[in-house]
């Protein structure tokens, strides 16, 4: 009998590859169940989508109700009660002088967060940064840098994008002093601005606060301030790619708060609604007041079913997932800087909350893609799902459910140090 790989491979092109060739059958909880009947601990949550696990019975629950009464209504049509709540508890949690629109999908979101800039400002040009991954359209890959295989054989793309360093103090070319962040990484917008793009001709400053696809960076706080002292300074809109970073996913509902650093407009997706296509912009009212009918749109956004099971998942992060997330978190850290101690091949652990991450090295420093893919295929013959991530695919990352418990970690820190054990 022929596997699923097997049988996709006849009627899916190579764009649709996959970080395995495992198929499943169920998800619950922590746990994947693969068509062979194996129990695999899942920390890759279907890349940051499954935060509160496979499954949750309250998720669950919220999507079954809402189908019984109302699968799809039409957000340009009809108001409906799943839609209209969601928005109101975003707006809450976010301080309340927000407002929100819904989209589908993370790429969708960042488009539409880049048309709302460029409407307010009346502006063309965007930075974003190095190692960014912001989406597969035209334009979002236009502001993608971690992987020239996403721009090939796209070009041209948007016009009067700039691309900036994102700080990666692990591979930083800059000496560091007494201050956290290299000097140069602050005075590059005072360069770019003199030689590349006038700043009162950029609409919005795009960035992830921590870099998910290039490599799981956590920046200097003191970098993400100067961020928003630039874009208070020359009246350009910060938008923040809470893509894979919000809903939980660092202790937090969103990574901002680790900052204290404000946007003007973030978006955000993946976990939202615990695996139901949803996204969101949210951004403060002020801007979105200006956004007029007609300059922005969409059919599917918002769905009744997607919106319910938001609600459901918010709850389970605000009633004890949030908290398991941050004391789970470090306890996971404390556990792979143990192994960094014990095995010179991992040269970096960082990371926030349950988005943690170790940087595999070779004796010259160098990243080592090999170590990682052997980590990755060992892992899953052990039953553990692993990614990597970064731009020299010498990252392995770590997304373990935030209902996470200490057993699922020692185990998957246990297969870690077999691994690495047999490949010294």
């Amino acid at each position: 009998m022929s596997t699923l790989f097997e049988r996709c491979q006849k009627v899916m092109p190579p764009v649709a590859n996959r970080a395995t060739q495992m198929g499943v059958v169920k998800g619950e909880g922590c746990y994947l169940t693969s068509e062979d009947g194996r129990e695999i601990l899942d920390f890759a949550s279907g890349v940051a989508v499954c935060n509160i696990g496979h499954n949750h019975p309250k998720v669950v629950e919220a999507a079954i109700e809402q189908v019984k009464s109302l699968i799809h209504g039409g957000h340009n049509v009809v108001y409906y009660e799943s839609y209209v709540s969601l928005a109101e508890k975003l707006v809450e949690i976010t301080g309340g002088d927000t407002m929100v629109y819904f989209s589908n999908s993370g790429a969708e979101a960042n488009e539409g967060a880049m048309k709302l800039a460029k409407y307010i400002t009346k502006r063309q040009a965007v930075i974003a940064f190095k190692g960014s991954f912001h989406g597969r359209t035209i334009a979002t890959t236009s502001i993608t840098s971690s992987n020239s295989a996403y721009r090939k054989n796209y070009e041209a793309l948007l016009p009067s994008v700039y691309f900036a360093e994102y700080p990666n103090l692990f591979r930083t070319p800059y000496k560091r002093e007494c201050e956290e962040c290299p000097k140069q990484y602050l005075e590059q917008f005072d360069e770019m601005f003199k030689k590349l793009i006038d700043p009162y001709s950029v609409a919005a400053i795009i960035m992830e606060p921590i870099q998910g696809e290039g490599g799981y960076v956590v920046p200097p706080v003191e970098f993400v301030k100067y961020v928003r002292e630039i874009c208070d300074k020359y009246g350009i809109m910060l938008i923040f790619d809470e893509i894979q970073t919000g809903f939980g996913r660092t202790g937090k509902m969103f990574a901002q708060e680790n900052f204290g650093v404000k946007p003007d407009i973030f978006t955000t997706a993946k976990a939202i609604a615990s695996g139901f296509p949803l996204s969101a912009i949210i951004a403060k009212k002020e801007h979105m007041e200006k956004w007029v009918a007609g300059a922005h749109g969409g059919t599917f956004g918002g769905n009744p079913v997607a919106c319910a099971a938001a609600l459901a998942t918010i709850d389970v992060l605000e009633n004890g997932a949030l908290e398991n997330c941050a004391k789970m978190g470090e306890y996971f850290k404390e556990k792979l800087l143990e192994l960094k101690r014990k095995y010179k091949e991992i040269g970096d652990v960082r990371g926030i909350g349950l988005m943690l991450a170790i940087e595999l090295v070779d004796e010259e420093n160098r990243p080592n893609t090999h170590l990682t893919n052997t980590i990755l295929t060992k892992a899953l013959e052990k039953g553990l799902l692993l990614l990597s991530c970064g731009c020299d695919k010498n990252v392995v990352r770590f997304i373990a459910p935030m209902i996470v418990e200490k057993k699922d970690i020692d185990k998957a820190i246990q297969i870690l140090d077999e691994i690495l054990s047999t490949e010294n």
